[in-house]
């Protein structure tokens, strides 16, 4: 038995399509930041991807047109700059540049699943995103965090894999799990936990303080090299 790890990035840029730029008039300053993409996400998600030959799904659309790691319906789908659309509206770009991301991942992890399980294997699907120091005044008290869901035991053992490895590697790094969102909540890795069986299935969002992208220098490329070295470790010793 093996893991086959599966990436995604669902908040990799802030690029605002042509077509709906008159939208943003007003709202410019909030696309370099954390509300508009998730910077230094797609950066590591490459990596892993290449690391372990991984498949890997991500699209830059910024966020604040419609956020691909939430569900229609659900109230942070749209941003302020979209929600006021007419509801037509709303459709015709979730079908221009939502659901084509989704509907990807879906086919993806569908038959990455059905082959893991053909072969006795699971998939570790992992979400790449990062966080902002700094929200509403709370500084957050993480360097990495794990979101997963703590009812399946497989997300437990492979999180608590992953954070025993970087433990290992660096003490330094502050580490929280379910931080700082809880790993049940709405998004990507949820919505598969409900179509596949946890034996068959290991979702987790990796979450990477931005400061690290922020400051620049060696950190950011010395975090990212611990991610990987221990991300293989965490492969391996989660079954065992």
């Amino acid at each position: 038995m093996a893991d086959r790890l599966f990436v995604t990035c669902e908040h990799a840029g802030n690029v605002v399509p042509k077509e709906y730029a008159a939208l943003f008039v007003g709202h410019e300053h909030l696309l370099p930041t954390h509300r508009g993409w998730d910077p230094g996400a797609l950066k590591l998600a490459r990596e892993m991807a290449k690391r372990f030959a991984a498949p890997l799904h991500y699209d830059e659309t910024t966020r604040l047109l419609a956020d691909l790691n939430r569900s229609v319906g659900t109230p942070d789908l749209h941003s302020e700059a979209t929600r006021h659309l007419p509801r037509a509206e709303r459709r015709r770009l979730l079908e221009a540049y939502y659901f084509p991301h989704r509907r990807r991942v879906d086919a993806a992890l569908a038959t990455a699943v059905a082959e893991a399980r053909a072969a006795g294997d699971r998939v570790v699907h992992v979400a790449s995103h990062s966080f902002t120091p700094e929200l509403h005044g709370h500084v957050r008290t993480a360097d990495i965090g794990m979101l997963y869901d703590p009812r399946r035991p497989g997300e437990v053992a492979f999180a608590t894999a992953w954070i025993d490895a970087l433990r290992s590697k660096d003490a330094a790094l502050r580490l929280r799990r379910n931080y700082p969102y809880l790993g049940a909540s709405d998004g990507v890795c949820q919505v598969m936990r409900r179509r596949y069986p946890p034996s068959a299935y290991v979702g987790l969002e990796l979450e990477v303080n931005q400061r690290y992208v922020e400051a620049g220098g060696p950190a950011w490329p010395r975090i990212r090299r611990t991610l990987l070295e221990t991300l293989g470790q965490a492969l391996d010793l989660a079954r065992h």
